[in-house]
């Protein structure tokens, strides 16, 4: 296989960060590019960051220009927008799309996203109504090779404090065989390391993986 470079998005976050570091041991990764809102410095001479504006498509289309795989792991709380569904909308909507079109517009024919268990956009709950809207319409703009990644509960020690997150890592795997299959939890590296072998597949089409496709992808 030769040789490739690849963009993260949400390169900070939980599966983000796993998947950078995979991509950096990856012999055959020339160059990881990491997108982000502040400066990022990891200690690899494969490593580039870079600092845009997130709202503004040129900025996307011109920073993950030339790379063969982009992955995208974007997305908020809404305690950090202080609940706010217009702000949060425009971080996981909006964000997501102009990714989305600055693939289609540059060529790069390979898109990882990272959704939820559950996404939906008839469901009446906001969060997994939205996740389905994000899911449907990234689908409609015809990227040659879109993988659509559904974990549930992910499973890793973030940078940032989410008690209630981390009470459900404590309580759930306690009962994961008895839940359903899709919605069991499941540890953020395992997506990473999946998201990054199924991508180099470059298997044509959307494609959606839930926990067994992910997990028969490891």
């Amino acid at each position: 296989m030769k040789t490739y470079k690849a963009s993260v998005f949400g390169s900070t976050g939980l599966i983000g960060g796993f998947l950078t570091d995979i991509l950096i041991n990856d012999p055959l990764c020339e160059q990881v590019v990491t997108l982000t809102r502040n400066k990022v410095i990891i200690n690899n001479t494969k490593h580039k960051n870079h600092v845009i504006d997130f709202s503004s498509l040129n900025e996307i289309k011109k920073t993950i220009k030339n790379c063969d795989y982009v992955y995208s792991g974007i997305g908020t709380t809404q305690s950090r927008v202080n609940y706010n569904k217009k702000i949060y909308r425009s971080i996981d909507y909006d964000i997501t799309l102009n990714i989305a079109r600055a693939c289609k517009e540059n060529e790069i024919k390979s898109l990882s996203l990272v959704s939820t268990a559950g996404a939906d956009r008839s469901k009446n709950n906001f969060y997994l109504s939205l996740k389905g809207e994000i899911d449907e319409d990234v689908s409609k703009i015809g990227i040659d090779s879109l993988s659509i990644f559904r974990p549930s509960l992910l499973l890793g020690k973030r940078n940032e404090n989410r008690f209630g997150e981390k009470l459900a890592q404590q309580i759930m795997p306690l009962f994961s065989s008895l839940m359903p299959e899709d919605y069991r939890p499941i540890r953020a590296d395992f997506v990473a390391s999946s998201m990054h072998k199924i991508s180099i597949k470059n298997i044509k089409g959307i494609n959606i993986y839930h926990y067994k496709e992910i997990m028969g992808n490891l």
